[in-house]
């Protein structure tokens, strides 16, 4: 079973408090790019893996599409989904992404947010994904960058020259990292931007479209704090199709 980080207090305390999730998609700096790879919604069935507090659920619900199943691990994350959605199209279920089953044929798109780097064997999970959805389905999904992932715990050092550099550590050795972030030991699971890739081939997919997220310079301006992101790429963006 994965770690279930987002059902300890302090982790769900301070999550909850993050932007995106107080004020929805729109605060999330990569939406623009994610909703540019999404298909046509209307009449599509959806699953929505590590759905969260259930904002891109409601938002394709809204965009016409015909149902939408929402999964998470964390009791914290269905239970607030649950109490801000007001849809009988919409179902969410606590489910484990590591252990994942879905009926074949059962989806038009197959949707996640930075959800499947704390999924331990994405090989399965691709596999589970690529039986689940029919001819012609799509999967979109954001994660954490590899090279982002591969700093475990991530912080600016300085060269001899006093400018900042990001460190990279041992990006080709994949496996489990652990990192603090809200809570201590947060555990995801780093691998490189080939076997991503090239599991999601072997899985049966055609990759679409890759975007290695980066703000707009409008985007900064509204948000400075976002210029550290033109650094290093934080979050990977792909769509795929059966």
């Amino acid at each position: 079973m994965a770690q279930n980080i987002y059902d300890n207090p302090d982790f769900f305390a301070g999550y909850s408090q993050l932007p995106r999730q107080v004020r929805g998609l729109d605060d999330a700096p990569e939406w623009p790019e994610i909703r540019a790879m999404l298909p046509d919604l209307v009449g599509k069935r959806v699953v929505d893996l590590g759905c969260g507090f259930g904002w891109a659920s409601r938002w394709m619900r809204k965009q016409g599409a015909a149902s939408v199943l929402g999964l998470d691990l964390s009791r914290n994350m269905i239970e607030r989904a649950k109490a801000d959605t007001a849809d009988a199209g919409i179902s969410y279920c606590i489910a484990d992404l590591d252990s994942l089953e879905l009926p074949a044929g059962s989806f038009d798109l197959a949707y996640s947010a930075l959800a499947f780097h704390y999924v331990q064997d994405f090989s399965r999970l691709t596999q589970v994904i690529r039986k689940a959805l029919i001819s012609g389905g799509h999967l979109i999904f954001t994660i954490e960058h590899p090279i982002f992932m591969a700093a475990a715990n991530p912080h600016w050092i300085s060269d001899e020259e006093g400018r900042k550099t990001w460190p990279v550590n041992q990006y080709s050795l994949e496996g489990e990292r652990r990192t603090d972030w809200f809570a201590k030991g947060v555990l995801k699971y780093h691998r490189t931007l080939g076997t991503t890739l090239n599991t999601l081939i072997d899985g049966g997919f055609q990759i679409l479209r890759i975007k290695e997220f980066a703000p707009t310079s409008k985007q900064i301006q509204q948000m400075p704090e976002l210029a550290e992101e033109l650094e290093r790429p934080m979050m990977l963006l792909v769509s795929a199709s059966t």
